[in-house]
């Protein structure tokens, strides 16, 4: 999970001498959230390697990009800040503001799995002081939470999923002039997409996998990676997490039965890459969601 630190906007942020950290926190799969404070200030933004959604909590009327003055902020205006674009903000006066990191991996994933795309067909687009007062809520909600809390911070994880899913089917837009080159056909990859789901209980190979596809298991990870924006390994990893993630808020089936329905080789393999990607166990998690 990459530090907090190593987060471009995150970064520049915590550099300035106006800025101050109310609150931080990775909420696993990618995401981490800040709560900031700051006031008369400037900060640039250099094509940072992740995605930023923000919203503006208080103030903000003074804060504008500067190459628009003549914008400016309220509470509860949106920004989106999409990986590899530069921003450049000037505050005057003061602003409290929440920030929602998303990792480019963490994108991949919900554009194949919500809008049945290739991520690299898509982008999320940069947006400047939007209303969307749903939006605006969860952002509110989300702050309310005790990040430092296990059973709270795995709510928040929740909420920060619903804001980045609602900015996936709200904020996202095709690549313009884009000529894709590799990659797996459009059926293929379709096919690899419901052959995994209806095989998460089982063994899947890689050479299973590439056979399926007629592909040496170098090509086929290649073509893979082209279409799904992540290896073959992360990818089935994150959709055994995500099934897990289900079948743990029904509160019903034994840790061990989840496991295994969900491809893992034992309850103890299980827990230990669910606490490393989620930053909770299994237990903790559904006692969050089932209390």
């Amino acid at each position: 999970m990459t530090p907090l630190t190593q987060l471009q906007v995150f970064n520049a942020m915590h550099a300035s001498p106006h800025a101050r950290l109310e609150l931080s926190a990775h909420l696993g799969d990618g995401l981490a959230a800040a709560l900031w404070s700051n006031r008369d200030d400037a900060r640039d933004y250099q094509a940072p390697s992740h995605h930023t959604l923000s919203c503006y909590i208080a103030d903000g009327t003074g804060t504008f990009r500067r190459q628009r003055p003549g914008d400016k902020g309220a509470p509860d205006k949106l920004c989106v800040m999409p990986a590899g674009h530069e921003s450049n903000w000037v505050v005057n006066g003061a602003i409290r503001l929440a920030h929602l990191y998303v990792s480019e991996a963490q994108f991949a994933l919900g554009c194949v799995r919500l809008l049945d795309r290739e991520p690299r067909e898509l982008q999320l687009q940069e947006a400047t002081f939007l209303d969307d007062p749903q939006q605006a809520k969860r952002f509110r909600q989300l702050i309310t939470l005790d990040w430092g809390e296990p059973g709270e911070r795995l709510l928040a994880s929740s909420l920060a999923h619903d804001i980045v899913d609602h900015a996936l089917f709200n904020q996202v837009g095709l690549r313009q002039g884009l000529r894709l080159k590799g990659g797996l056909a459009p059926s293929l990859r379709r096919q690899m997409v419901d052959y995994i789901e209806a095989h998460l209980d089982q063994p899947i190979t890689l050479g299973e996998l590439a056979l399926r596809c007629n592909l040496s298991e170098y090509h086929f990870a290649r073509m893979f990676r082209a279409s799904f924006g992540l290896p073959p390994h992360q990818y089935l990893l994150a959709r055994r997490l995500h099934r897990a993630c289900q079948l743990l808020r029904l509160g019903v089936m034994p840790l061990g039965e989840i496991a295994l329905s969900c491809g893992f080789a034992s309850a103890s393999h299980f827990s230990n890459l669910f606490r490393q990607a989620v930053g909770a166990t299994p237990g903790e998690y559904r006692s969050a969601f089932c209390s």
